[in-house]
């Protein structure tokens, strides 16, 4: 499936026509490939590699065309369960024409960076400049997402939480790693830019794209080391809970052993002997009072040295 844009009145707007500026394919299927290899001179490693989750960024200049592969992330979902995923996108400029290659079918030109267009260059740039912000915004969640489990895991005991911790963690270094690579390529592209036919003003955006970069990578970067150092600390609290939760319950089980012990070695005969109490009435709910006398001792003895 693709979709064909056009620029008028410095808008991006849908079209079919065959002029089109822009064209965007969604998981191409093996016609559309044959024909972007054969009307664009597309190359088909190049073309899987946009649709290739695992493929690092990367730069390539051919005779026509300048092909850009990078990643962005992923739409979240629930079904993902806390894990934030990358996938990559490739961009193929022409002088006149920008071709997209994406692997699902997601709003590409939305938001307030495609209210006003000037040329196929500003779309090209604009989209890596999207990117960076979708970034930025994912890591917000992340970052709230985390909070709000790290409270969680201060009151449960379950692994559930720390899972989910785990799964934060790793889609982190997904960013990161991600972050870095569009990171490098940019850098390329700016050292080539004459090639790609960038102006003066494409040159000042770049340069906003690359530092808006960086500080997103940093920002990344310190969100994983924060979550990878408290791990073990949160695994601690979770250590912690369940040691205190066996003290009380040993304590508990403690405390019903000793007045079962001396109930045991008495019994109600011997004491109703030593008591004189021969009316059972009067024996057994004595009986009673004294062993929950004993237990309650007991617990208070045990809680009591717990604190020191």
């Amino acid at each position: 499936m693709f979709k064909k844009y056009k620029i008028a009145d410095s808008k991006l707007q849908e079209s079919v026509s065959p002029d089109s500026n822009v064209l965007v394919f969604v998981n191409p299927d093996s016609d559309e490939k044959k024909m972007l290899a054969e009307n664009y001179m597309l190359d088909e490693h190049t073309m899987h590699s946009a649709l290739d989750p695992e493929e690092l960024s990367r730069l390539e200049f051919e005779s026509d065309h300048v092909a850009l592969i990078f990643k962005r992330p992923k739409n979240y979902s629930a079904k993902d369960h806390f894990i934030f995923k990358v996938a990559s996108m490739g961009l193929f400029l022409f002088k006149d024409k920008l071709l997209i290659i994406v692997s699902e079918d997601i709003p590409l030109f939305g938001g307030k960076y495609f209210q006003h267009i000037t040329g196929i260059r500003e779309i090209f740039l604009k989209l890596l400049y999207n990117s960076i912000f979708h970034y930025m915004e994912h890591l917000k969640v992340i970052n709230m997402i985390s909070e709000e489990i790290e409270k969680k895991i201060n009151r449960s005991m379950e692994n559930k939480y720390l899972l989910n911790m785990f799964s934060l963690e790793k889609s982190l270094v997904y960013y990161v790693s991600a972050i870095t690579s569009n990171g490098m390529m940019f850098e390329k592209l700016k050292n080539n830019a004459a090639k790609a036919g960038f102006s003066a003003r494409s040159m000042e955006f770049l340069d906003e794209i690359i530092i808006e970069n960086t500080q997103c990578s940093h920002q990344a970067g310190i969100y994983s080391n924060i979550l990878a150092g408290l791990m073990d600390a949160r695994v601690s609290i979770v250590s912690n809970n369940l040691n205190v939760l066996m003290k009380n319950l040993n304590a508990v089980v403690i405390a019903v052993a000793v007045p079962s012990f001396f109930a045991g070695v008495g019994g109600m005969s011997e004491f109703s002997a030593i008591t004189g109490a021969h009316n059972w009435k009067f024996a057994y709910p004595l009986f009673l009072l004294i062993m929950a006398g004993i237990g309650g001792l007991t617990f208070f003895i045990i809680r009591r040295f717990e604190h020191y």
